[in-house]
C-alpha cells in the first residue's frame, strides 16, 4: 500500500471515528487489507476483513471513501454474510445494497459513484428486496443500471453523465458477482490472508471460506459491537434519524412472536383465585379461595389493505388457534382495510374451531379506527384485542380501556398498545 492510500484510508476512518461514531466505532473492528483485483474489484468483507481494490480507493473523493467504508461496515454488522442461506449470492449482495445505501446517504454520507439506489426501496430489509428483484431479472438488472447513484447529476464532486453512470452500472453488476463470490468463496481467516499478501501492486488472495461455527460466532460478535457503538454514539449525541431507528429495531429481542403473542395471551386470561362466600349447604362459615378459570373474550383484527398476504393470515389465524384451545377463549373475529369487512364479526365459542371466511373483501388503505369503533360499541369490553397489522394506517387518537397487542410485519412502530414483531 502506498503510503498516500494509507493516509487516505486512516483520514477516512478518523473522520467516521469523529462524525459518525457508530459506524467509526465499527470500521475500527475490520483490519483493511490491499485485495488482488482479479477477485475484488471495489471493496469486500466477510465479517473479518476490509478487503479494498487501491486503483477503486484512489478514483474516490474523500467522502467517498468513508462511504466505502461504511458501508462494508454496516453490512457486517447487519450480518449479512450470514443472512444470506440459499439465495442467489449476485441478486442478494444487490438486494443488501440497496437496503444500506439509503441509510447511509440519509446519515449524510456522499455515495460512490458505483453506489446502487432506488427509493422505492427506502425503509426495507435485504429479505423484503430479494424477492422484488426475483420478480423479473432482466427488467430489475436494467433498471439497476440507469439507477446508479441517481443524485450524481454530472456536476460536482462525482458527477457523471448518464453513459458514464449505465457503464459504472455495469462494473457494480461485476462487483457484485466478485462480492458474492467472496461470501460463497471468501470468508477470511485472517492469517491465512495475510500469508496471500503478495506486497504492494500485487494484494491478497481471495480468503478461504467461512465455516458455519465462524459465520455464527461473528454474527454474535457484530450484534455485540453494534450495541456497544450504539451506546457511545447516543452518549456522544450522535445517532440520530434512519440510523438510530435501525438500531432501535435490530437491537430488540428476538424472540419467536409465537412465543410473546402466547406469553401474553397467558397474562390476561390467566387462572384466578375467588374468595366469594361458598353456598350454605356446604355448612362451613368459613370462605377458603378456590380457583376459578373462566372464559374470556378476546378480539382479532385481520388487515386486509394488500399488504398482508393470504399466507400469512391463514398461519396467524392458525397460531391464535392453537392458542386458544388452551385457554378457554372466545374469539371475534374482524377483518378491516379502511372500514370493516362485509359479513364482519365471525365469533367462535372455545370448543369451535377457528376459520377464516372464504374472502375477505379489502385491500384498500388502511384506517385502524373502525374496529375500536365497533369493540366500544359493545355491551361488554373484550379481555384483548390483537390486532394483525403492518402498522401503516390510522391511529384513534385515544388509546382505549382495554389491553391491545399489535403484532407487526415490518418496522413501524405503533403510538400505543404492545407491540410484538413479526420475526
Amino acid at each position: 500500500m502506498s503510503d498516500d492510500l494509507e493516509k487516505k484510508l486512516a483520514t477516512a476512518r478518523t473522520r467516521l471515528i469523529l462524525d459518525k461514531p457508530f459506524l467509526g466505532a465499527m470500521v475500527l473492528r475490520l483490519p483493511m487489507i490491499a485485495a488482488k483485483p482479479d477477485w475484488c474489484q471495489t471493496t469486500f468483507s466477510n465479517g473479518k476483513a476490509l478487503y479494498y481494490n487501491p486503483q477503486y480507493i484512489e478514483a474516490l473523493s474523500a467522502g467517498q471513501t468513508q462511504f466505502a467504508l461504511a458501508s462494508e461496515t454496516l453490512h457486517c454488522a447487519l450480518s449479512h454474510f450470514a443472512r444470506r442461506g440459499h439465495r442467489i449470492k449476485q441478486r442478494w449482495d444487490m438486494a443488501c445494497d440497496l437496503a444500506v445505501n439509503p441509510i447511509l446517504i440519509q446519515d449524510g454520507l456522499t455515495p460512490t459513484p458505483d453506489a446502487l439506489i432506488l427509493r422505492e426501496y427506502e425503509g426495507m430489509s435485504a429479505e423484503e428486496i430479494y424477492p422484488c428483484l426475483q420478480d423479473n431479472d432482466n427488467d430489475r438488472e436494467r433498471e439497476l443500471e440507469q439507477n446508479v447513484n441517481p443524485d450524481s447529476n454530472g456536476e460536482g464532486e462525482g458527477g457523471k453523465g448518464e453513459e458514464q453512470k449505465q457503464k459504472e452500472g455495469k462494473n457494480q453488476t461485476q462487483r457484485s458477482e466478485s462480492k458474492g463470490q467472496g461470501q460463497e468463496d471468501g470468508g477470511a481467516r485472517e492469517e491465512n490472508s495475510q500469508k496471500n499478501n503478495d506486497g504492494e501492486g500485487h494484494g491478497a488472495s481471495q480468503p478461504e471460506p467461512l465455516t458455519q461455527q465462524e459465520i455464527e460466532s461473528l454474527a454474535v460478535q457484530w450484534q455485540q459491537r453494534m450495541a456497544s457503538a450504539a451506546q457511545q454514539a447516543i452518549q456522544a449525541g450522535k445517532l440520530g434519524g434512519a440510523m438510530a431507528r435501525l438500531v432501535d429495531h435490530l437491537l430488540q429481542p428476538r424472540l419467536p412472536w409465537r412465543m410473546l403473542l402466547a406469553r401474553y395471551l397467558s397474562m390476561v386470561v390467566r387462572d384466578d383465585y375467588t374468595y366469594s362466600r361458598p353456598s350454605s349447604r356446604r355448612g362451613d362459615p368459613a370462605v377458603y379461595p378456590s380457583l376459578r378459570s373462566a372464559q374470556v373474550d378476546i378480539v382479532v383484527a385481520l388487515d386486509t389493505s394488500g399488504s398482508i398476504s393470504d399466507n400469512e393470515i391463514a398461519g396467524f389465524i392458525g397460531e391464535i388457534d392453537a392458542i386458544k384451545s388452551h385457554l378457554r377463549a372466545r374469539i371475534t373475529l374482524l377483518a378491516c382495510d379502511a372500514k370493516l369487512a362485509g359479513g364482519a364479526p365471525w365469533i367462535f365459542e372455545p370448543w369451535e374451531t377457528l376459520e377464516l371466511p372464504r374472502k375477505f373483501s379489502g385491500g384498500g388503505g388502511t384506517n385502524f379506527e373502525p374496529v375500536f369503533d365497533w369493540t366500544e360499541q359493545q355491551d361488554r369490553k373484550p379481555d384483548l384485542l390483537v390486532y394483525f397489522t403492518d402498522a401503516q394506517g390510522k391511529f384513534p387518537k385515544i388509546e382505549p380501556a382495554f389491553p391491545v397487542i399489535w403484532l407487526v410485519k415490518g418496522k413501524t412502530p405503533v403510538p400505543w398498545g404492545q407491540r410484538v414483531q413479526l420475526n
